[in-house]
């Protein structure tokens, strides 16, 4: 494959019924594609996170996944608050989830540090009142 494969999807914001459905239309794409199950589980949940958060905390964003030759990029961008302190929300269990969210069992402080986890390479641009932008990669 010389050039790369492009998917685009828009989050919705707030809409907890339809999140998701990025991360597995990517699923499906990269399956077609032959990958192997663990890259495509890998990159499944890095996206659903990235999804989740995008719902509740930016009211919705953009996701872009490239597949390269050597790698599968996801890049999230959203037009939300902004991430104050990266090193803090980077913390597994730190969250500014609101009550309302948790009750509905999201907000647990998990996304981040599991987008990290489950990636080989993430960097995080943010700035508050603006927006942030992820990108992460997974290599194969």
């Amino acid at each position: 494959m010389s050039e790369s494969l492009r998917f685009t999807f828009d989050v919705d914001g707030g809409d907890f019924t339809s999140a998701g459905h990025a991360s597995v239309q990517v699923k499906k794409n990269l399956r077609q594609l032959g990958l192997s199950p663990e890259v495509i589980r890998r990159v499944s949940i890095a996206m659903y996170e990235g999804e989740i958060n995008m719902v509740i905390h930016a009211g919705g964003g953009h996701a872009e996944v490239l597949v390269h030759e050597d790698c599968v990029e996801i890049i999230l961008d959203d037009k939300g608050p902004g991430i104050a302190d990266i090193e803090q929300a980077m913390q597994e269990g730190f969250s500014t989830a609101p009550d309302q969210i948790r009750s509905l069992g999201f907000g647990a402080g998990m996304g981040l540090p599991n987008m990290k986890r489950y990636t080989d390479s993430m960097e995080i641009f943010s700035t508050v009142g603006v927006g942030t932008k992820i990108v992460m990669k997974v290599n194969y």
